[in-house]
């Protein structure tokens, strides 16, 4: 039997005026990433052989993020069958199974995109395939309305339900799964004669039925089908993503010591026998490979950590920092741009950026390479073995060489040879009793006035 076609479309036309925002809505990140890209992950899923995004015009920002879709502008929205509508040119020809979602729903999980085209691929052959939940309010939601053989009579509206259907838990989530030869049938027959004034997807089940044709329901968690429309709703939806993402690493073999303080992206990789200390943000772009362990309060982003390294407590990784095998990152040390080699030790109140710190090197606490000059950004190189006394500034571009020594409380402004001790600050210079000289003046001083 050959293959039968699936295509996805994603309706990403709504403005989002709830959200009051310039931001397009299904741009807004759930757990550092848009929405809109959450909702075609779960999509790829089905392997579809075409994905549609529907957008609004002048949502560019939305056609960037939707690659490589095919992009249809729809122009005015006038309702979720219209949407569909626009997006039928990118679908001629099209005979295969047609899967219609919104991009304001984060939360679609895989599986149950392949129920729900499961459900389309049933023997009984149904036109249209609406999946359904049961919210334990189910306020304004429109109802499924079902009959004892489980096919889907029609969709209502809450303000046109009588007492009867309102009393029905089980509501319209609003995704689809059609037949894509009898869909453009479907939509010739909408119409925008209705209180919204709007051309809507869900009359297509009553359509449907008036010509004998099967339609029927999946049921799907409330968490699973949620839409986003304000930023209160955002913060269920990222609380609800976080609660995946935590619980995914610690199946995978990550310990998490305090799992609710713990925020994650969903690019974060995290290896096996990895623990976490409580209160540690990841931001996006972190990589993190087995036996590491992540103190309290550190915040990562946009860098790797080799096996066996130790990161913090109140450390901070910035883009491009790469930390190798058993290397230490102390408390209060931030890292940006810069590699840490195999077993060096930054532990304590320092900043290393635009560097390479070599192997068994040990950088002394209060050091910080100085990168910037106000106009461009100068490497340091800090050889292996080398050894940084605390309290000391590196003045790029510099090189300190393998097996170096720097003194505590230089600044180092050439580069300094390997094996060699540079020390660069002030002679010492003792005043035997001057301070007991210094304070009788002062106190004679205080006495006079």
């Amino acid at each position: 039997m050959a293959k039968r076609a699936v295509a996805v479309v994603v309706l990403a036309a709504g403005q989002g005026t709830r959200m009051k925002s310039r931001l397009p809505k299904v741009l807004h990140p759930v757990a550092g990433r848009p929405m809109l890209n959450h909702v075609l992950d779960a999509a790829a899923a089905l392997k579809p052989d075409r994905v549609v995004v529907v957008t609004g015009k002048g949502q560019e920002a939305v056609a960037v993020a939707a690659q490589p879709a095919t992009i249809v502008i729809q122009d005015p929205p006038r309702g979720t069958g219209h949407a569909v509508m626009a997006a039928m040119p990118a679908l001629k020809g099209f005979k295969g199974d047609v899967i219609v979602l919104f991009g304001d729903s984060p939360l679609l999980p895989p599986v149950l995109m392949k129920t729900l085209l499961s459900a389309r691929r049933h023997r009984s052959d149904p036109a249209a395939v609406i999946v359904g939940f049961r919210p334990a309010d189910p306020a304004a939601y429109g109802r499924l309305i079902v009959d004892g053989k489980g096919r889907l009579q029609k969709i209502v509206e809450y303000r046109n339900a009588s007492a009867e259907e309102r009393a029905v838990t089980l509501c319209n989530a609003g995704l689809m799964a059609l037949d894509g030869a009898r869909l453009p049938a479907l939509l010739k027959k909408l119409s925008d004669r209705n209180a919204q004034g709007e051309y809507l997807l869900t009359d297509a089940v009553e359509h449907a039925n008036a010509q004998d044709w099967t339609c029927r329901v999946v049921e799907a968690d409330p968490v699973d089908v949620m839409g986003i429309n304000t930023r209160a709703e955002l913060s269920i939806a990222e609380a609800a993503m976080q609660q995946r993402l935590r619980a995914r690493a610690m199946a995978e073999g990550v310990t998490m010591v305090a799992p609710e303080t713990v925020f994650l992206r969903a690019d974060t990789r995290l290896g096996r026998d990895v623990v976490i200390e409580p209160f540690v943000v990841f931001g996006p772009g972190v990589t993190v490979t087995d036996g590491v362990l992540i103190r309290s309060h550190s915040h990562i982003e946009g860098a790797s950590i080799a096996s066996g390294a130790t990161i913090g407590p109140f450390a901070r990784l910035r883009p491009g920092a790469a930390i190798a095998e058993a290397a230490h990152i102390g408390n209060f040390v931030e890292i940006k741009n810069a590699k840490i080699e195999r077993g060096a030790k930054v532990n304590h109140l320092t900043y290393i950026g635009d560097a390479r710190v070599g192997a068994a090197a040990n950088i002394g606490a209060g050091t910080i390479t100085c990168n910037y000059d106000g106009f461009g950004k100068y490497h340091t190189d800090i050889g292996a073995g080398a050894f940084v006394g605390s309290n000391s500034a590196l003045v790029a571009p510099v090189k300190i060489g393998d097996g170096a020594m720097v003194a505590a409380g230089s600044t180092i402004t050439r580069d300094v040879p390997g094996d060699a001790l540079a020390v660069a600050r002030g002679r010492q210079e003792d005043r035997p009793g001057f301070a007991a000289k210094f304070r009788a003046i002062q106190s004679a001083q205080k006495k006079k006035k």
